[in-house]
C-alpha cells in the first residue's frame, strides 16, 4: 500500500508540473542553446518578448538559483524559476453557479458530460469559469487534492482526471475519500476503459492499430507535446484505434487509451500522419487531404467554422464502482458541433461515391 500511495503522490506532482509550469521549468537535455528571453516566450502562454525581458531585468528570472541577463543562453538541465513575472493570483477556489450536464450521480461519484470550451480546473489564465468552480458550487465537501505549488495552495476538489479545454465528453468526479483513493489507483494502474471519438485527416490502410510511443513536452515549444519513438524522452504512452467510418479525405476513429498522457490522442495521431481535424496546435487546422479546387477549400472553411476546435470527444468511461465493486459504463453523445461536422462529411462522402 505504501508503494501505491507513493505512485499517487507522483501522479499528482506530474499534474502540478503541467498545471503550473510557468513558475518552474527544467530545460530538456535535447534543448539547443538559445537566449533565455526567446526560450521563455516559447514556453509561457501569452508571454511577449518585452514582458519577458522586463521580468529578467527586474531580477525575477533565476537560472540555477541566480539571476541572469536577457542574452543568457539556456543549456540542457538548467532549472529556471520565474518568481514574480506575473502578479500572483488569489488561488482561493470560488464556487460559481455554472450549469453542468450530470450524466450519473450516487453517493460515491458524479459523472458529467463536459462541453467544449470549458476548462476543467483553475490554472494560469483560467481562475474562474472552470468545471471545478462549478463543482464547488453544486457539491459540498468533495474530497480535495490540495497541492502546494510555488508556495500557493491549489484546490481541485473531487477531480480524478482531465480532458482538454476544447475536448468535450465524459469526466468522473469522486464524492468521497474512499472513491478518490480507489479510483485514483485505478487511473494510475490503467484499470479502467476510456474511449474517445475523433475525426482525423486522411484514410487508413488498416481497420485498427496500436500506437506505442513516448509522449513528452516538445523540446522547442513546451506549450505542446511531442512523440519520442526512441523512448529517450517523455513517458510511455499507448493508444489503440479503430476505424468507425471512412469519408474519403477524413476518417472517424475510436481511440482507446491505455495510458493517459497530456494531449496523447492528438499527438499520437499526428505522429502517424493523421492529425485531428481542426486541431490548431498539431497542424490539423489546414487542408491536409483533398483537392485544390476553390469550392473544396470553401467546404473545409465551412467545416472549420462549424466545429471551431479539435474534433475530439470523450465518448465513454468504464470503471469498477468504488462502493459496490460492480462494473459501470458511462457514455455520452457527440457534442452538437462535432455531430453536425460528422454528418456533413458523411454527406460529402456519399457524393464522392457517386462520382
Amino acid at each position: 500500500m505504501k508503494d501505491e500511495a507513493a505512485d499517487i503522490e507522483e501522479l499528482q506532482e506530474d499534474d502540478a508540473q503541467d498545471l503550473y509550469e510557468h513558475h518552474r521549468i527544467t530545460v530538456d537535455k535535447g534543448q539547443v542553446m538559445i537566449r533565455i528571453d526567446k526560450f521563455l516566450v516559447n514556453c509561457i502562454k501569452n508571454a511577449t518578448r518585452n514582458k519577458t525581458q522586463n521580468a529578467i531585468d527586474a531580477g525575477n528570472v533565476l537560472v540555477n538559483g541566480k539571476p541572469v541577463k536577457s542574452n543568457y543562453k539556456v543549456k540542457p538541465f538548467d532549472e529556471i524559476v520565474i518568481s514574480h513575472a506575473h502578479k500572483p493570483h488569489d488561488t482561493e477556489l470560488v464556487p460559481e453557479n455554472i450549469p453542468i450536464n450530470i450524466v450519473y450521480e450516487d453517493d460515491h461519484v458524479v459523472v458529467v458530460n463536459k462541453e467544449a470550451g470549458m476548462v476543467v480546473h483553475p490554472a494560469f489564465g483560467h481562475y474562474r469559469g472552470t468545471l471545478v468552480n462549478a463543482l464547488a458550487y453544486h457539491f459540498q465537501n468533495l474530497p480535495d487534492r490540495k497541492q502546494v505549488i510555488d508556495g500557493q495552495e491549489i484546490s481541485r476538489p473531487g477531480l480524478l482526471h482531465r480532458i482538454d479545454k476544447n475536448t468535450s465528453g465524459i469526466l468522473i468526479i469522486a464524492k468521497t475519500e474512499l472513491a478518490m483513493q480507489k479510483l485514483s489507483l485505478d487511473f494510475f494502474h490503467h484499470n479502467l476503459d476510456r474511449r474517445y471519438i475523433a475525426l482525423v485527416w486522411g484514410d487508413f490502410q488498416e481497420d485498427s492499430g496500436t500506437i506505442t510511443a513516448h509522449v513528452g513536452r516538445n523540446l522547442k515549444n513546451r506549450k505542446v507535446m511531442d512523440v519520442f519513438p526512441a523512448g529517450d524522452q517523455g513517458k510511455h504512452a499507448i493508444t489503440h484505434y479503430k476505424v468507425l467510418e471512412r469519408f474519403g479525405y477524413v476518417t472517424l476513429v475510436e481511440c482507446k487509451l491505455e495510458t493517459g498522457r497530456t494531449h496523447q490522442i492528438r499527438v499520437h495521431m499526428k505522429h502517424i500522419g493523421h492529425p485531428l481535424f481542426n486541431d490548431n496546435e498539431y497542424g490539423g487546422d489546414r487542408i491536409l487531404k483533398g483537392t485544390t479546387f476553390s469550392k473544396y477549400k470553401q467546404y473545409i472553411d465551412n467545416c472549420f467554422a462549424m466545429c471551431p476546435r479539435q474534433a475530439l470527444h470523450a465518448k465513454s468511461l468504464e470503471i469498477t464502482h468504488p462502493g459496490t465493486g460492480k462494473l459501470l459504463k458511462f457514455e455520452s453523445d457527440l457534442a452538437p458541433d462535432m455531430k453536425a461536422l460528422v454528418e456533413k462529411w458523411r454527406n460529402y462522402a456519399k457524393g464522392l461515391e457517386l462520382e
